[in-house]
C-alpha cells in the first residue's frame, strides 16, 4: 500500500512498510525505497541556456566589428592549429597545389620567352629548361622540383640565371612550407583538447550525507593507463541576472569550496563539496532542485606524464544534474596485485537514506517528523 504526500506540485510515494511510528506525532522516513515524481509543469518547461556545454564549450556568440580580423592574423599559427581538421587539410592540400601552380606559371613564362616550345628549332645549350613546352609539362617540372622527387625527363639548363633564381626560391619557399604544415598538424595532435578527452567527470553530482554533514560531490577519472602526475580541482557557482531596467544580462561567479583540492588521478576520485552554513547551496532543497537555474562548473587542471604539458577538462551541473539523496556505487575494489576499478560503474548511483534535522527542515513536511540515523 503506497501514500501521497503532496507539496509544491511534487509527488513523494513512500511506501507504508518502510514507515515506522515511534511517536503519536513522529515518524521515521526512508528515503532510499521513495519515489519523487515530477509534474507535468517541470517536464514540459523550457530548458535555461547553458553557460557551459557538457563537453566544456561556451555557448558564446561573438559579434566582430571592424578591424576585429587583426588579433587573429597577428597569432596567425594559433588560429590555424584552432581550426576544424578538415579546414586543417583542406588548407594542406591547397598550400601545396597553388604553390606548385604558381611556380609552375613562372616556369612557362620563363620557357615562353626564351622559346623553349620551339624544342626542335633550337639547340640544347639555348634551352632553359628541358622538355618544357606548355603549362602542362610546367607544372610538373614544379611539382618534381618542390616535392624532391627527383628529375628525369624534364630538367634545368645552365643558360638562364632567373630560372636558377627560381628554382632557389621555390626550394627554400617549400622547407617553410612543410615545417609550418608539420608545425601545425604535430601541435594540434598533441593539443591539450586531446588529452582531456581521455579525463572525465561524471554526467551527475550527487547529494548524501557524509558523517552527519550534506555533502554534494561528483566523479574525476581517467581512462587511461598512464596517469596524471598532479592536478587542481576548481568549482564555481554560475548564475545570470536579467536587469530589465538596463536591458542587460550580469553573470554572478562564487566559488565552491571543495575537500582535497590537489587529486593525483591514479584511481577515481570523489571530489566532495560540504553544504554547510558557508557553502551558496546551504538553502538548497529538493523543491529548489525543480526551479532554480544555477549552474556548477567544475574544472580540473593537470599535468599529463607522457609529454608533461598542462592540461585542463572541465564540464558543468545544473539542477537537473543534481540527483538527491543518492551516492555513487563502488568502482574501487582490492586485488592480491592490483586495485581494480570497474568504469562501467563511473556514473552510475543508488538512492541512500537521509536522515538529518537540516533535511526535515528542507522537506517542510506538515506532520511532525523526527529524524534518526
Amino acid at each position: 500500500m503506497l501514500t501521497s504526500i503532496y507539496r509544491h506540485n511534487v509527488y513523494v510515494c513512500v511506501s507504508i512498510g518502510k514507515m515506522q511510528l515511534l511517536r503519536e506525532e513522529s515518524v521515521v522516513i526512508e528515503t532510499s525505497h521513495t519515489t519523487v515524481h515530477h509534474m507535468s509543469l517541470y517536464r514540459h518547461r523550457k530548458k535555461p541556456l547553458r553557460y557551459m556545454q557538457k563537453d566544456g564549450r561556451f555557448p558564446v556568440d561573438f559579434q566582430t566589428s571592424r578591424g576585429s580580423w587583426c588579433p587573429y592574423l597577428t597569432d596567425i599559427f594559433t588560429t590555424l592549429v584552432e581550426c576544424r581538421w578538415s579546414v586543417i587539410f583542406l588548407m594542406f592540400s591547397l598550400s601545396y597545389i597553388l604553390s606548385w601552380m604558381f611556380f609552375g606559371l613562372c616556369y612557362w613564362l620563363i620557357a615562353h620567352v626564351n622559346g623553349d616550345g620551339n624544342y626542335a628549332l633550337k639547340d640544347d645549350d639555348m634551352l632553359c629548361i628541358y622538355n618544357v613546352r606548355g603549362f602542362t609539362s610546367a607544372f610538373l617540372y614544379s611539382m618534381e622540383t618542390q616535392s624532391t622527387i627527383g628529375f628525369g625527363f624534364r630538367a634545368m639548363s645552365d643558360n638562364c640565371m632567373e630560372a636558377i633564381i627560381l628554382v632557389t626560391i621555390q626550394n627554400v619557399f617549400s622547407c617553410l612550407l612543410d615545417t609550418i604544415i608539420i608545425g601545425i598538424v604535430i601541435t594540434k595532435m598533441a593539443s591539450a583538447c586531446n588529452r582531456a578527452q581521455t579525463v572525465g567527470f561524471s554526467s551527475c553530482a550527487v547529494v548524501n550525507l557524509r558523517n552527519g554533514v550534506l555533502c554534494l560531490s561528483w566523479r574525476l577519472g581517467d581512462f587511461r593507463g598512464n596517469h596524471i602526475l598532479e592536478g587542481v580541482v576548481k568549482a564555481q557557482l554560475v548564475r545570470h541576472v536579467k536587469q530589465p531596467l538596463e536591458g542587460s544580462v550580469r553573470m554572478l561567479y562564487q566559488n565552491i569550496e571543495v575537500e582535497e583540492r590537489d587529486v593525483v588521478l591514479a584511481t577515481p576520485a570523489t571530489i566532495i563539496h560540504k553544504i554547510d552554513k558557508n557553502s551558496p547551496l546551504y538553502n538548497l532543497s529538493p523543491d529548489d532542485l525543480q526551479v532554480e537555474t544555477f549552474e556548477l562548473v567544475v574544472c580540473f587542471t593537470y599535468t599529463g606524464d607522457s609529454m608533461g604539458m598542462l592540461h585542463q577538462k572541465r564540464t558543468s551541473y545544473t539542477p537537473s544534474d543534481i540527483r538527491w539523496a543518492q551516492k555513487f556505487r563502488e568502482m574501487l575494489k582490492l586485488g592480491k596485485k592490483h586495485y581494480k576499478v570497474d568504469y562501467a560503474l563511473f556514473n552510475e548511483t543508488t538512492w541512500v537514506p537521509l536522515y538529518s534535522s537540516i533535511l526535515c527542515q528542507k522537506l517542510l513536511i506538515t506532520t511532525p517528523v523526527t529524524c534518526k540515523q
